[in-house]
């Protein structure tokens, strides 16, 4: 009776093994399924034991972790200059994206970003002088994440410029980005040209000025609420943010003409964050940062709250293992390449603008931003089922993000390194791409999952807790 029934229907093959074999089947016109499955990620035997025994603890503190995070309300409170304002600056550092890093493994688009800091400070010449310092020893470096701070790519702060400063206004804990110069050849992608500088400069005496006196006057802004809408509008703002900037625009405009000194001082701030698409990405960044640092020291959680590169190394902070990194070798992202530029001149994976990620948005929230995997061939189905695959490593939902094509379902938020670990799904991330030489600046922009390394030890160094 039941052979009867099973060969009188149609039948179906579901693959639960190498892609490869729904591939033949495609060819050959019999319709398939493949399983989304991963082999869980080897951890030892040991630690396996540890976590399996204080589940019951670690979902405890997961708990309020997610509290937390969702909770957060991040909002635009003001300007400074980095060594008044960062916490720990001083005049002979330089914060830097990623896990700490020292100057002779540094990549060469963060050198190239160290060496044009160092010649906006002042404190070199030239690129030659600028180098001999660099490695002279009498240059401090260290991450961004370590001063409550995140930049984009090699994400270099130093002492002189300009940062926003960021406030979540549940928990009264701050973050602070600088200010996003544009695309192409600019500092954050390794460039150091004449150019560059003097860019830098501009903004420094001109564009923080003017957005330093319009956001006093407006008191605050509420970047949560701009996020939210952008998702709305097609960004996931961390490689789409041409809708957030556009609210962000509309909101700074008005201030800024009524503050600004002078007409022409007005047009040229309104024109510069006009035409650069990617103005709101520091403030997404930020605004991420600040909501997951809310929920930093709580032991035992096994939630992620920093994914950051430098170009070398790709790593890892939890919210219940303290200050530690958990760190592996940061892979080279799958990309489309500006005219003259393939693979081979891409440097690995650089910045801390997975901390979108992190927070639930960017690459996570990439079924509302369905364009950007048209970066590497792919179609609005694939970032539907990426946004998809990341709910099943994720401890919750946001109530603020919501993405309108899966009937306004909150982005996955909180990366729990129990679940990439157990599943073998490592977190996806949308990122530009900066030439691995230094001084050539951007090449492309693409994707990539993270490694799965800093998890593996993250899930270890977690169980060391107990």
């Amino acid at each position: 009776m039941i052979k009867d029934n099973l060969f009188g229907k149609k039948l179906k093959v579901i693959n639960i093994g190498l892609e490869s074999f729904k591939d033949a089947l495609d060819k050959c016109g019999v319709e398939s399924v493949q399983v989304d499955w991963h082999p869980p990620a080897p951890v030892t035997e040991k630690s396996s034991r540890i976590i399996t025994a204080n589940l019951e603890q670690i979902d405890k503190a997961n708990a309020e972790v997610m509290k937390k995070i969702l909770a957060g309300k991040p909002a635009l409170v003001g300007m400074g200059k980095a060594l008044d304002t960062v916490p720990g600056m001083k005049p002979n550092l330089i914060l830097h994206a990623g896990p700490p890093i020292t100057w002779d493994r540094m990549c060469g688009p963060m050198r190239g970003a160290v060496v044009g800091a160092l010649i906006y400070e002042g404190l070199a010449k030239n690129p030659a002088d600028a180098e001999k310092l660099a490695e002279s020893g009498e240059i401090e470096y260290a991450p961004c994440h370590e001063h409550a701070a995140v930049g984009p790519m090699a994400g270099i702060v130093s002492a002189s410029m300009p940062v926003f400063v960021i406030k979540n206004e549940e928990f009264g804990n701050y973050s602070y980005a600088t200010m996003n110069e544009g695309l192409g050849k600019v500092l954050r992608y390794g460039a150091f040209s004449e150019e560059v500088i003097a860019r830098l400069r501009w903004m420094e005496t001109a564009l923080y000025p003017s957005l330093k006196a319009a956001i006093e006057s407006l008191g605050s802004i509420d970047l949560r609420s701009i996020i939210a809408q952008a998702l709305h509008m097609g960004d996931e703002v961390h490689n789409r943010n041409r809708a957030a900037t556009s609210l962000f625009y509309r909101t700074i405009a008005p201030a800024i003409v009524a503050t600004a000194p002078d007409k022409n001082a007005a047009i040229k701030v309104l024109e510069f964050i006009n035409g650069n698409d990617h103005f709101f990405l520091n403030l997404s960044m930020a605004a991420c940062k600040v909501s997951l640092d809310a929920a930093r020291n709580i032991l035992h959680s096994s939630i992620a709250v920093v994914m950051a590169r430098n170009g070398t190394d790709f790593g890892v902070q939890l919210a219940g293992t303290g200050d530690r990194w958990f760190i592996g070798p940061a892979p080279v992202p799958d990309a489309l390449f500006f005219a003259g530029f393939s693979k081979d001149d891409a440097n690995p994976d650089i910045g801390d603008s997975a901390i979108t990620e992190t927070g639930g948005l960017g690459g996570f929230a990439i079924a509302s931003a369905p364009a950007i995997v048209g970066f590497v061939g792919g179609k609005a189905a694939d970032a539907v089922n990426y946004t998809l695959q990341m709910y099943e490593i994720t401890a919750a939902e946001s109530e603020a993000y919501q993405i309108p094509y899966l009937n306004f379902r909150g982005t996955p938020t909180g990366i729990d390194v129990i679940k990439v670990v157990e599943n073998g799904i490592t977190p996806f991330i949308d990122t530009g791409v900066a030439h691995k030489k230094a001084g050539i600046g951007q090449v492309g922009a693409g994707v990539l999952s993270a490694p799965l390394e800093p998890f593996i030890k993250a899930y270890e160094g977690l169980s060391e807790t107990f």
